[in-house]
């Protein structure tokens, strides 16, 4: 039996309902070419999440691979057991509260197909906001292909950090499956560089996930409140956040050793500069926190640009709810999200 095309790769934790959403919009036509692999991380409700698989197991004419981790892994170490658990020669991830938007999966193996140079490609998305307005992330009008080394890491690092619809050549990061950042949640971008670095890669102008905020900027973790069947949302903790953050310098310095290359201070200047959802995702736990906050990300060297401090100084004066409108109507109007 050949290898499938395309597996579609899911890192479950705790939110059965999300993730039988998902599964139903996975739409490719050819079901031979795809596989779709979860893989549970050991949460409260994994009984909930075999039972959605099974389910969709029965009602569905793709293969599906359902693994669970014998001790959590941690979301870096289920995206390592996801890679080792498929078969398809590209890997899309999802996470498992996204969706596909109707099409795409079509859309994109067309693509992939047509373009058998390439090792990556960096997917347009979409986000539904609580208020029902949607944010488009697109970076750049019609396809656009790169050739493989340093300007192409610097250029699509930061770009690459969103996991649903993220899609990449299994057998090529098979090499490149370590835990030095299994911490950072991060681990997808470093797959990135060191396959861009080498290879061709491109962007798909075409919107392949949609995410569904329930909660500020989907920065939640479902827990079972104590003593209840009930799931509650917390949101991302300060210390959550500036362990995130700073994964970022810390891969840019490793890579930067390992091949003798000179991108640290690029890669941390384009973060400072598109730093706005970094420091917005605080804004809403009070002044004194939001500042607590940006002096950590000052001390980790994000504030390096003009823009950095221009969002600082808007979200402490106008708000959140207000600058998350005034950005979206510029991306509304450019198209696209701005180049600056």
């Amino acid at each position: 039996m050949s290898s499938p095309l395309l597996s579609i790769c899911i890192p479950a934790y705790n939110r059965p309902e999300k993730l039988e959403i998902l599964l139903k919009t996975i739409d490719g036509n050819d079901p031979s070419g795809i596989e779709i692999v979860v893989c549970e991380d050991v949460s409260p409700r994994r009984e909930e999440i075999r039972k959605v698989v099974e389910k969709f197991k029965v009602e569905t004419n793709y293969s599906v691979i359902y693994h669970e981790n014998k001790e959590n892994l941690g979301f870096d170490g289920n995206l390592i057991q996801l890679v080792k658990s498929a078969g398809g020669e590209w890997i899309v991830f999802m996470g498992d509260d996204d969706e596909f938007i109707p099409g795409a999966i079509d859309k994109l193996i067309v693509f992939i197909k047509k373009h058998r140079d390439i090792v990556y490609v960096l997917r347009r998305y979409e986000t539904v906001h609580g208020d029902g307005s949607v944010e488009n992330f697109r970076y750049y009008f019609g396809n656009k292909f790169f050739e493989p080394g340093e300007k192409t890491y610097e250029e699509i690092f930061r770009k690459s950090v969103f996991i649903s619809g993220f899609t990449i050549k299994r057998d090529l990061i098979i090499p490149h499956l370590i835990d030095e950042f299994d911490r950072f949640g991060l681990i997808q971008i470093y797959w990135v560089a060191e396959l861009v670095l080498n290879n061709k890669s491109a962007y798909f102008d075409e919107p392949i996930t949609r995410q569904v905020e329930d909660v500020d900027y989907r920065a939640k973790e479902m827990m079972y409140e104590e003593g209840t069947q009930k799931i509650v949302s917390r949101p991302v903790s300060l210390k959550q956040s500036l362990d995130f953050m700073s994964g970022y310098p810390k891969m840019a310095m490793f890579l930067d050793k390992k091949y003798k290359l000179n991108s640290f201070s690029l890669i941390m200047r384009d973060l400072s500069k598109y730093s706005y959802p970094i420091l917005a995702i605080h804004r809403n736990k009070g002044i004194h926190i939001f500042l607590d906050y940006v002096k950590e990300l000052n001390k980790l060297g994000y504030n390096i640009t003009i823009y950095y401090y221009l969002y600082v100084v808007s979200l402490l004066f106008f708000g959140k709810k207000f600058c998350d409108f005034f950005i979206m109507s510029i991306k509304k109007i450019l198209g696209k999200t701005p180049s600056l």
